[in-house]
């Protein structure tokens, strides 16, 4: 299997540190961010990890980032647009790869929130984007941003997440005006400890 490959993207605040995995014959693009930079995370996060793997396995070409100020990415926390900016430069750089590809967005708890801001602006600019995933989204966050209403949209949420309150992202999917779908992981906390094969087999199947 080839591996990820490191590269570096032109970011708002500097260079972003990046590794992309090139799909022959990919049947789409997908773009995964991850959780809080305050609190350790990284786009090591196996929970991360896992979502590359799933989207990999189902032919996406893949690309995972650091946001400013997180590992060898340029520039410092801003923990609200700024991450988003990067995710946007994030986006393009891999857009570049493939043009013609239909687009993926996947966000882990902090990362949810980034993915669905960045898909809320793709939609507004008329662009398509097909899927968002947001797993153990910080949806508290998402308060006056538009929001995407196009995209196949699947919220996955743990029942026993002690970072992010399950009854937030419940009230969030219920006062949702649009299709979607919310999947809830029983006896799973929020890193999915012993819960990543579920998080994979839930994901996998909505990829195609």
């Amino acid at each position: 299997m080839k591996r990820e490959n490191p590269i570096s993207i032109e970011g708002p605040a500097g260079a972003l540190e990046g590794l992309y995995f090139d799909q022959p014959e990919a049947c789409g693009l997908a773009l995964i961010c991850h959780p809080n930079p305050v609190k350790g995370g990284t786009m090591l996060n196996k929970v991360v990890s896992t979502l590359q793997r799933t989207a990999r396995d189902a032919g996406y070409a893949t690309l995972r980032f650091n946001f400013r100020g997180v590992g060898g990415s340029a520039g410092s926390h801003d923990m609200n647009m700024g991450e988003v900016e990067d995710a946007e430069a994030a986006l393009v750089w891999l857009r570049s790869q493939y043009p013609e590809l239909p687009l993926t967005l996947l966000g882990f708890s902090f990362g949810g929130f980034v993915a669905a801001a960045l898909a809320g602006r793709i939609e507004a600019r008329g662009e398509s984007l097909e899927r968002l995933f947001m797993v153990a989204p910080a949806v508290s966050r998402l308060s006056n941003l538009p929001l995407a209403e196009r995209c196949a949209l699947t919220i996955i949420q743990p029942d026993d997440d002690e970072v992010i309150d399950p009854a937030t992202v419940h009230a969030f999917s219920a006062e949702l005006q649009r299709p979607h779908e919310l999947l809830k992981v029983a006896e799973c906390g929020h890193f999915f400890h012993g819960k990543l094969v579920e998080l994979k087999d839930l994901v996998a199947p909505r990829l195609g």
